[in-house]
């Protein structure tokens, strides 16, 4: 290639026409100097818009740095395009010219195939962000009806019935956590059983122990007045007559205690047997206080609310536990205070509210805690069933009972019993 060879440079001026016509695209072919020789484009080389001279950068790789292939961005103005420069080898594969070949659209192109491509990647991070949520709502719903349902099954165990297993699938992380729940039922059931196992031997253990301790104490007198009647038998006494009808009053006095103590462990043990009927509180009330009104030391005062008070509840029940509540107020009178005992009635929420308050000593702070206890009294006599048989009474008809006490003062006992709500009287 010699660009003074003018029927070579109008046929290497065809070629490059040509090629750039097949092509679209501009080419020109500078020398080994760096100088054009052939342009497809001659317009703007021949007006001097672009220089007749090799880009000196690509000259450098072309020439010295023996580049087989270099693409630089060039520009004009504010115009910038990619230009392509290849050596063109002879034969004997040695360097006679340089080929490029600018790419006009190439920058505007490239920026706009980035700016797609950019845009698709969003679209799609968009799309892949949207699914994955999707994805992570719904799982984190099943998971989350999941714990909900197991605890609802949580709160459900009970100590006093039987608790239903889960059955769970699958072999997952709630598997696990419901075999463990599982296994905790299990074990709760076992704990429960033997926890109720123990408190019935407890409860009968301690309840033999008060029964034997109650009828040993009236026995006593009995075996010591026997032995003083059979002593004087024996020994021929003048007064055998009047020590046996002494004896045998005392022995009748044992005996009904004895019966007292028997009946007194049988009403406790019957509480749970309720026979319920409907029948109206007042006239339950009406007979407790006309029988203790009676007593001369001490004043009861009743200050009933108008109209009935419907109860549905065992009347032998509801008389019992009155009974007792008034006879502890009367014993906790001393002799030397005149004693007054008020009942009053509060009605509301479809419960009624019976207070008993009287004026007595009042019960000790040591001993608030223990006084529903069974077995504990603070008397020198009786069982120590009469309050825990009240509070048991009470709560069988779904109600409460509670005290309020002041050491010297008294003590009132609030009662606190449901109404039939659909025959109920709001005072």
């Amino acid at each position: 290639f010699h660009a003074d060879d003018s029927a070579g440079a109008v046929r290497w001026q065809a070629l490059v026409e040509r090629i750039s016509e097949v092509h679209n695209a501009d080419v020109n072919i500078y020398d080994l100097e760096g100088g054009l020789a052939v342009s497809s484009q001659p317009f703007v080389y021949n007006r001097g818009i672009l220089s007749r001279r090799m880009d000196p950068g690509a000259f450098h790789r072309m020439t010295r740095l023996r580049r087989i292939q270099h693409v630089q961005e060039e520009g004009y103005g504010q115009l910038e395009y990619l230009s392509v420069y290849r050596p063109l080898f002879d034969r004997e594969r040695r360097p006679v010219a340089f080929v490029n070949i600018p790419y006009f659209a190439s920058t505007m192109g490239l920026k706009q195939e980035i700016s797609n491509f950019l845009v698709a990647i969003i679209n799609l991070n968009a799309f892949i962000f949207l699914v994955a949520g999707l994805i992570s709502v719904v799982i984190t719903n099943r998971i989350t009806r999941s714990f909900t349902w197991i605890g609802r099954r949580m709160q459900e165990v009970n100590l006093g019935r039987h608790n239903e297993e889960i059955v769970w699938g699958r072999k997952d992380e709630i598997g696990g956590l419901v075999d463990q729940y599982n296994a905790m039922v299990r074990k709760l059931e076992d704990s429960a059983a033997a926890l109720a196992r123990t408190e019935r031997e407890g409860a009968w253990r301690e309840m033999a122990r008060q029964v034997a301790h109650e009828i040993k104490n009236p026995l006593t007198p009995m075996k010591l007045s026997i032995q003083y009647l059979q002593k004087a038998i024996q020994g021929n006494a003048p007064n055998v007559r009047e020590l046996s009808a002494g004896v045998a009053g005392t022995l009748i006095e044992q005996i009904e205690h004895l019966s007292r103590i028997a009946a007194d462990f049988s009403e406790f043990a019957n509480i749970a047997q309720a026979r319920n009927e409907d029948f109206d509180l007042h006239e339950v009330i009406q007979s407790m206080v006309g029988l203790h009104g009676m007593n001369d030391r001490v004043e009861v005062v009743w200050r009933p609310v108008d109209g009935p008070l419907p109860v549905h509840a065992d009347r032998t029940q509801m008389n019992r536990l009155f009974t007792n509540l008034l006879q502890n107020a009367v014993e906790s009178i001393p002799e030397e205070r005149t004693g007054r005992i008020v009942i009053g009635e509060e009605v509301s929420d479809a419960a009624v509210t019976v207070t008993i308050t009287d004026n007595g000593l009042g019960i000790p702070e040591a001993t608030r805690s223990r006084i529903f206890t069974p077995n504990f009294t603070t008397k020198t006599s009786g069982t120590g069933l009469g309050l825990a048989m009240s509070k048991g009474i009470v709560e069988q008809t779904g109600g409460g009972i509670r005290f309020q006490t002041e050491t010297g003062m008294g003590t009132t006992f609030f009662v606190t019993l449901p109404l039939r709500v659909e025959q109920s009287t709001v005072a």
